[in-house]
Formats: C-alpha cells, sequence, structure tokens
C-alpha cells in the first residue's frame, strides 16, 4: 500500500468466504491458519489459503493470515514452521499477537500487530513500527482524537475495525473466560461469558438490574464515519467476521465497497487492488446478523452501546401486532413478510422468541410460534428469505476494465484490446472489406457483437471505432474477433507483482513500560527475551501460565454499566456495583471514574481462590 491508497479488508471462514470477499470488492482477506488462531474454530489448511491467495493475486488483493494466539515454548518451533508454510503459501502478511515469534526466526514475511496486542496509545504503535512491524491493528475504543495522535507520532500502517461483533473489554486483556473455566481468548478459546445472562446490585442487596447481559454490546458500523477516519489516518477498513456465514460476507463487504468508493472518489484516493465487483443484489447492513448498531467510542463516550436484552439477532423492527387469534396476527406492514421469513419478538417474560412465517393473507401472518405474544407486541424480522435468496444465488462477480479500439488498415480490420493490469493485445481480420450497404445498422452490430462480454473476467470501459468508413463485417467474424482478443489479452496479462518482503532487524528501541505483569501475556521464554531486551526490567506470567489473579480485574472496559443505567457521577468517585451470574458466582464491578474505565472482579473470596 502507499499514502494514496485505501485497504478494505474483509474476513474469511474458509476458502469459499474468502473468495466471495474478493468477489465482492475486498482489497484484502484475513483468513486462520489451521492453528494458533484467536478463533479456533475458524481454522484452514496451508492448501486452502494457497488457494485463496492464488485466487486474490489475480485481483491484486492480498491474503493476511492470522497466526495471533499466545504462545507456549512448546509450541514455538511449531509456530515458526506454520508462518514457513503460509509464507510459501503465498500468504502477504501474518497477524501476529506473541512478541516470541520476533526472535524464532521468520521468513521475510510481514508482520501485523493484531489487536490482541492492545495498541491503544501513541507510544506502543511506536514501539512497534520500531520493533519490525509493517502494521498495527488499533484498539477498537479508540477516538478520533486518539487516533490521530497515533497517526501523528508514527509512520506506521494504521488498520481499524469498521463492523462487526465487539469485545467489552480491551482487546487481549480479558481473563474472565480463562479464569472461569480455563478458556482463554489469547489462546482463541473465548466461551463469551460477556455474552450470559447476570443481575445487577447494589451494595446492599438491592436489584438494579434482573437476569440482563449486562456486558453485551451491540456491533460496530461505522459506514457513516469513513471519510472521518481517512482524515484521522486510518488506510485500511476492517470487517469482523471469522466466523460469520457467507452471506454475511458478501452482505457487508459489498456495502463497504460502496461506502469506501464513495469517500475515496470525494477524497482523491486509489484502490490498491484491480477489478470492479458486480453484485446482484443490494447490500444492506440490517439484513445479515447484528445485535443492533454503534459507533462505539469514536466521538467520545456514549451512553447506549450495550445490548442489554439480547446477544442474538433481533432483527428490523416491523410494527407493533394486533388482533391475535388462530396462530395468526394482524400486522400493519404485513405486505414486506412473505412465507419462509424468520420473525421475533420479545414475550412476556422479555425473553427474545421466534418463528417462521407460514402465509401472508389480507393484513395477517400465520406463524409457527405466537407463544408468550400479546396485542400490542412489536414484531421484527430477523431472516429475509428473498434477500437472502439474491444474495446465495446471485453473489457478486469481479471483472476487469476492457477498452477496445475497432480499425481498419490497409489488409483488413483490427480488433486492439488493453486492460486495467496493463495488458494489451491486437488482433486482425484479413481480408476484402465490404462497405456497408446499411451504416447505421452495421455500426450498431459492430458495437453490438463486440460488447458481449457475458462470463468472461471483463467489462467493457470504452469501444473505440477508428473506422474510415462503415464496413459490413459478419457477426461471426465479429465474435471470433472479440473472443481471440481477449485469449490473446490474458495470455499477454502480466503475473501479480512479487510480494513484499520484509526483515527484521533486532533493536533494542525501549518499549513504553519497565515492567509487565500478567497483562504483557508473556507466555514463553523467547517473548520474555524480546521484551528485556527491549528495556522491560521485570515481567510477570501470563494468566495462561498460572498467574495470580486473586484480586485482580479479570477485564478493563471502556464501557460503563453505571453510565449505560444513567447513575454515571460525571467524574466523581462512586461506590462499586456487584453481579451475580446464573451459576452463583459473584463480580464486583469498580469504577476508575478518572480514566472513565470499569474494572471486574471475582468478588467471593471463595471464587478468588479457584483463580
Amino acid at each position: 500500500m502507499n499514502n494514496k491508497t485505501l485497504e478494505l479488508l474483509s474476513p474469511a471462514r474458509d476458502l469459499a468466504a474468502g473468495m466471495d470477499a474478493v468477489n465482492c470488492g475486498a482489497d484484502a482477506v484475513y483468513i486462520g491458519a489451521e492453528r494458533f488462531g484467536a478463533r479456533t474454530a475458524a481454522g484452514n489448511t496451508l492448501a486452502d489459503i494457497g488457494k485463496l491467495a492464488s485466487y486474490a493475486h489475480k485481483y491484486r488483493a492480498k491474503v493476511y493470515a492470522a497466526v495471533n494466539t499466545i504462545l507456549t515454548d512448546e509450541e514455538l518451533p511449531r509456530a515458526r514452521k506454520l508462518v514457513y508454510g503460509l509464507w510459501e503459501a503465498g500468504v502477504d502478511a501474518a497477524i501476529i499477537q506473541d512478541m516470541g515469534l520476533l526472535e524464532a526466526g521468520l521468513p521475510p514475511i510481514p508482520l501485523i500487530a493484531s489487536t490482541q496486542a492492545h495498541n491503544a496509545t501513541p507510544e506502543k504503535v511506536l514501539f512497534l513500527e520500531k520493533a519490525g512491524f509493517k502494521r498495527v491493528i488499533l484498539a477498537r475504543e479508540l477516538t478520533l482524537e486518539e487516533i490521530k495522535a497515533i497517526r501523528a507520532g508514527t509512520t506506521v500502517e494504521l488498520e481499524f475495525f469498521v463492523h462487526g461483533a465487539l469485545c467489552v473489554c480491551y482487546s487481549g486483556q480479558c481473563y474472565l473466560s480463562c479464569a472461569l473455566g480455563g478458556r482463554s481468548g489469547n489462546r482463541g478459546e473465548c466461551a463469551q461469558p460477556c455474552r450470559k445472562l447476570y443481575t445487577l446490585k447494589d451494595k446492599d442487596g438491592d436489584a438494579l438490574a434482573v437476569n440482563k447481559h449486562l456486558l453485551s454490546l451491540k456491533d460496530l458500523n461505522l459506514s457513516r464515519r469513513l471519510g472521518n477516519l481517512v482524515d484521522a489516518g486510518i488506510t485500511s477498513f476492517k470487517i469482523e467476521g471469522r466466523l460469520k456465514d457467507r452471506e454475511y460476507v458478501r452482505n457487508i463487504t459489498a456495502f463497504y465497497r460502496r461506502e469506501l468508493d464513495k469517500v475515496m472518489a470525494k477524497k482523491g484516493f486509489l484502490r490498491p487492488s484491480l477489478g470492479k465487483s458486480f453484485a446482484a443484489f443490494e447490500p444492506n447492513p440490517a439484513k445479515t446478523f447484528n445485535r443492533g448498531y454503534t459507533e462505539y467510542f469514536l466521538d467520545g463516550n456514549p451512553m447506549d452501546v450495550a445490548s442489554p436484552d439480547t446477544p442474538k439477532f433481533v432483527g428490523e423492527p416491523l410494527g407493533r401486532v394486533s388482533d391475535i387469534k388462530n396462530g395468526s396476527f394482524r400486522l400493519h406492514n404485513s405486505g414486506r413478510l412473505h412465507p419462509g421469513d424468520g420473525i421475533t419478538f420479545f414475550d412476556k417474560d422479555g425473553t427474545l422468541s421466534g418463528s417462521l412465517v407460514n402465509g401472508v393473507k389480507d393484513g395477517r401472518v400465520r406463524a409457527d410460534n405466537l407463544r408468550g405474544m400479546d396485542n400490542g407486541t412489536e414484531v421484527y424480522r430477523n431472516l429475509d428469505k428473498e434477500f437472502l435468496r439474491s444474495v446465495e444465488r446471485d453473489g457478486a462477480r469481479r471483472k476487469f476494465a476492457l477498452r477496445l479500439e475497432f480499425s481498419d488498415y490497409e489488409g483488413g480490420l483490427e480488433l486492439k484490446a488493453s486492460d486495467e493490469r496493463g495488458a494489451s493485445a491486437a488482433v486482425k481480420l484479413r481480408g476484402v472489406k465490404t462497405p456497408a450497404e446499411k451504416p447505421e445498422a452495421a455500426l450498431e452490430t459492430i458495437k453490438k457483437q463486440l460488447s458481449k462480454l457475458g462470463d468472461t473476467d471483463f467489462y467493457l470501459e470504452a469501444l473505440d471505432l477508428k473506422l474510415s468508413k462503415p464496413y459490413f463485417v459478419p457477426v461471426s467474424a465479429l465474435n471470433d474477433l472479440r473472443r481471440e482478443a481477449l485469449a490473446a489479452l490474458e495470455q499477454a496479462a502480466a503475473r501479480a507483482p512479487a510480494r513484499e518482503e520484509a526483515k527484521l532487524v533486532p533493536n533494542e528501541y525501549p518499549f513504553p513500560e519497565e515492567k509487565l505483569d500478567h497483562t504483557g501475556n508473556v507466555l514463553n521464554s523467547l517473548a520474555a527475551g524480546f521484551y528485556k531486551r527491549h528495556g522491560v526490567k521485570e515481567i510477570g506470567p501470563a494468566a495462561e501460565a498460572g498467574a495470580d489473579l486473586a484480586g485482580k480485574p479479570l477485564m478493563v472496559t471502556k464501557f460503563c454499566v453505571r453510565r449505560r443505567l444513567g447513575l454515571c457521577k460525571k467524574g466523581k468517585d462512586v461506590e462499586p456495583l456487584y453481579m451475580d451470574d446464573a451459576e452463583g458466582r459473584h463480580f464486583r464491578l469498580e469504577f476508575d471514574c478518572a480514566r472513565c474505565v470499569m474494572k471486574l472482579y471475582f468478588d467471593s473470596p471463595k471464587n478468588e481462590e479457584n483463580v
């Protein structure tokens, strides 16, 4: 990338989803390797990753592989071997969290610092730049002003999440799942306790919220703010979702391709990849999985970023029901629904319930399950069958811009072809040229036949007729000329440029801190050696290495339950609040109001002993 390009970066659960992302306009795709990725359920073989890289490189798009868990000493050699395998498979960069890999001896693969490395300050990002990282993925919690400060103090590429699920805790700093059951987020095994039900109480034991998903956030959607992020210094715009299905990848990628193109046209930026995507559906982020949308902390600290009622996909609001009877209800906007659609509603107990639509007639909707629905209940659609069918069936095609020039010369006719890859070719039709008896019809036939690109890899950007006079050319001859020109063009197309190579040069640039506790996530001796060389004098073990977490926060979040409930004291000291989960565990929430952060601890001594 250069400073005049902007990259749209999409997720890939597997090879098929990765190809979908490329087809829908992604400039780059990130995918999990077969091991050591922060989403263990999204691993892929080297063979499939190689196929994806080959496909992406056809369009000068890139593939980044996630190897972003922290590693034990025993795992480091295997992880090193894996990175070599990824490089040989054609991957353009590796996303890592564990600094031990920098000491392990890697191929010349460019490195991207995972957001799991907790990249939230100018000092930390500058250190990673000096350590040899090509790019840094910034913390999701940053404001525009904080991003600008990081940009002002660094020159490394900056990547930022613009869409998808949000972790309530600062990435890489969450130890709740590890403490509860040994499943560490930093090892790719998070059990997502943040999506569970909790009851919130004050110091006197009075309930402030009962059986709510108190730590569950809405999903990120910064589609309106892409221009602001460009101005702040972001050059790679990342969609979350390595566990999401192909319909999500197609829909969201196509949507952001359209929105980012608008910003690029306005601000004079270019794409780093080639080809234009033609989606056969109208993308709409409301149609695929989301928990409601938020712009998170981009402008500061908003009150409403949480989704406490459910961590599931509620869907698009349709209106309130009336006249419930005989397995059906009346709905004012019933015409928007079709048999096979999915609807949701909150039942009398406040639990999200759902049903499939069986039929729609005369303003009435028949559905499988209406238990818990009352007249006046608001109903939503979380499965639009017609929309999903169009996304699944039609998808998108990515094609190269083609320019054709049709002319005559003394010995016959010639068709020249060139494309955006810089390839060019020419084919000739030798023989006697026959002047057209019907000039206008002849020219129209020439344009029509040469424009028929059908299922090829090209779309027609320009067709220039440079004929001394209109000639009659048989349709079959025009078709042959077109096919031969495109075949010659493919043969003339240059291979994708050689991948960028990087060389790590060990140095002693000082780390911003001289002491690291368990939040440094140092799990192996090579990582410890890395930090010591960079001036860290004291290094505590990672939580996964058996660090004593008693009395230490298991989460530090910029999201604040007090603020969400309207209990913020505007920076004044406040008392702790308490949470209970369904398994009878007790937690304490403390509030650092000066820094506007919330900390979660185990509350009962018994539980702390079990950490």
